[in-house]
Formats: structure tokens, sequence, C-alpha cells
């Protein structure tokens, strides 16, 4: 069963690689491989019948992190009327 989490948080993070283009592809990837990490480290507090409170701190962290990106997304959408990388220079201020 961990192989599969395995698995699937490399095919999120073979998305991440290959889907440079949108802005929202990237994003998606990374929650993807954030929610595997979460089954990974619950998969991991069960095991040792531990206490879950670590996981409930990863998974705030996690909706946080999730909400820079939309609203970073957000404002990058309202500037640039798209969300793909190629149509803004990074070096501008």
């Amino acid at each position: 069963m961990l192989v599969m989490f395995y698995i699937m948080y490399f095919c999120g993070l073979w998305v991440f690689c290959s889907k440079r283009k949108h802005l929202l592809m990237t994003l998606l990837s990374l929650e993807f491989m954030v929610l595997i990490l979460f089954m990974i480290l619950y998969y991991y507090v069960n095991l040792i019948e531990g206490e879950l409170y670590m996981t409930m701190f990863f998974i705030s962290f996690a909706v946080c992190e999730g909400a820079l990106g939309l609203s970073i997304m957000v404002s990058m959408i309202r500037m640039y009327g798209n969300d793909y990388f190629s149509s803004f220079c990074l070096l501008q201020c």
C-alpha cells in the first residue's frame, strides 16, 4: 500500500516538472503531492499508534499554502490576463 503512495507522489512530481506552461497546473500538482504526503504521514502515525496532532498542523499549513498559491494566481491573471509563465518577465518589479 505504501508503494502506491510513492507511485502517486512521483506521478505528481512528473506532472509538476512537465507542465510548466500554466500556473494552475503546477499549483494543482503541488497540492496533489501535499495530499499524498499527508496520507503517507497519516499512515505512519497510525502505524506507530501515535497522536494525530502533527497531521493537523501539516494539513493546516497545506491549506495556507494552497490559499497563497491561488491568491498569487488571481493577482497574476488580473495583471496579465492569463496564467502563462511566458507572458511576463520575472525580473520586472
